[in-house]
């Protein structure tokens, strides 16, 4: 793949966005040499979320999470230090205490984000709203992507590329799931999947009418989050909160999404009152999705509720569930590997947008987007991460995960291949296996960084 031929090497690099990701990309493109036109359409056109005009504003949360690399969060971080971050070097100096949280004074650290991009002399920032795709240059808009460029990319990728609001159901490990008690099967034994188990395709929880009588009673009553007026969204019947169709009558959700029938529990041989249907969110079959679970339960009342599920007693959560707007592309059904056009290798996609959740996810497609763009534009071919490390396994998720099914994710150690040549003890060993987990994606990263000459940027 050749593509820098039609690029004149004088011309600006454009980068849509200037959040996270957008900062991001456009300090990898610039430190390469590239002239580089950040497009921030605040203040000229505001948004519900931001309070200030400052590139890199955090809306949500002034943490990024764990720095620990047995932690999955911890472990990106690790793999963005070893590429050079901006994000991580700004987030560093306006850190707070916070445990082994990343944790950040919100104002000092998008100063400093801020302050770095206006002062890079290959950099300008400029304020408008952009309402097309650039030919060169990357989409960083965030989940408040605006209209008008939300329909063009609509447009271009096609009528279902493009969802507005996000309808996500909880993600546990297969490890946590109790599989003396769950069973696996589908409906009526039908399983449609050329070469799957004949086993059936779903884990199925099954709930005694007293297990699911106190199991509505829980979920009715726990606490729900109270979002911000932009996180707000109507609800349609394709992504009614579970605790909402639990409020229509004690009977909705058995005819609803843990409707009973075409299943039998092998324990009794008889149809359960009521089940909760797992199905696989992973190839590898170590992430199961509880189906039609989206929620805005707080997390701690997701955790205590869902664990009355039963086999999810010890339930680990990879992924919480929620439902808030968010525009992202259907990365699977429309992008290309390093997430761009398919039929445009030089406009890419990063953020938010392409389906990852999470300020360190956004902040590292950001950084990685740059530095392929700067590849391709020097007539290289671009590059992404083994799945070996947590940024390569996330780049795999959003090009193999099936597109029917798709939801932004987060980063998990669900996403990684099981260690191999390790033995059984040591695997059950949490702690451990996770250590080694990162020990693997760090010596993956760094090969990989290595081989292809990708000098960090301090």
């Amino acid at each position: 793949m050749k593509t820098s031929a039609a690029h004149d090497p004088s011309a600006p690099v454009h980068i849509v966005g200037g959040g996270l990701a957008g900062s991001e990309a456009a300090w990898q493109l610039a430190e390469r040499g590239h002239q580089v036109v950040v497009h921030e359409m605040r203040p000229v056109r505001g948004t519900a979320a931001h309070r200030t005009e400052r590139l890199g504003e955090l809306v949500c949360s002034n943490t990024f999470k764990s720095t620990e690399t047995s932690n999955a969060h911890g472990l990106l971080k690790a793999e963005m230090r070893a590429l050079g971050s901006l994000i991580l070097t700004c987030a560093d100096e306006a850190r707070v205490p916070g445990g082994s949280a990343l944790t950040v004074d919100r104002d000092i650290f998008s100063q400093g984000v801020h302050d770095r991009i206006h002062a890079h002399p290959r950099i300008t920032v400029s304020r408008e709203e952009v309402t097309d795709l650039p030919d060169v240059g990357i989409i960083a808009t965030g989940p408040l992507t605006s209209d008008a460029l939300a329909e063009r990319i609509r447009a271009r990728l096609g009528v279902e590329s493009l969802a507005f609001y996000d309808a996500i159901a909880p993600v546990v490990s297969i490890e946590s799931i109790d599989q003396s008690i769950a069973f696996r099967a589908s409906r009526w034994g039908k399983e449609t999947m050329e070469g799957a188990s004949e086993e059936g395709a779903y884990l199925n929880c099954a709930f005694t009418k007293d297990e699911y009588d106190a199991f509505i009673a829980a979920l009715i009553t726990a606490d729900q989050f109270t979002a911000h007026e932009f996180d707000e969204v109507p609800y349609f019947e394709g992504c009614m909160p579970i605790e909402e169709m639990a409020r229509r009558g004690s009977e909705s959700l058995r005819f609803g999404p843990m409707k009973p029938i075409g299943l039998r529990d092998p324990r009794s041989d008889k149809k359960p009152w009521a089940v909760v249907q797992l199905r696989m969110e992973d190839r590898g079959g170590r992430m199961w999705n509880l189906v039609g679970f989206q929620t805005r339960l707080r997390i701690p009342e997701q955790a205590r509720v869902f664990r009355m599920i039963p086999a999810l007693a010890e339930a680990e959560f990879l992924r919480f569930g929620s439902i808030h707007r968010n525009s992202y592309v259907n990365a699977p059904a429309t992008l290309s590997s390093h997430l761009a056009l398919r039929d445009a290798p030089t406009t890419l996609f990063a953020g938010q947008i392409t389906g990852v959740e999470g300020y360190t996810e956004s902040s590292a497609t950001g950084l990685l987007a740059g530095i392929n763009l700067s590849r391709m534009l020097h007539g290289e071919e671009p590059v992404v991460p083994p799945p070996a490390s947590m940024l390569g396994a996330l780049y795999r998720y959003l090009r193999e995960a099936d597109p029917k099914h798709f939801q932004p994710m987060n980063a998990n150690f669900g996403l990684l291949d099981e260690l191999e040549g390790v033995a059984p003890k040591v695997l059950k060993d949490k702690v451990r296996k996770r250590e080694l987990f990162a020990e693997r994606a760090l010596q993956a990263m760094e090969s990989w960084r290595d081989e292809h000459g990708l000098v960090a940027i301090r």
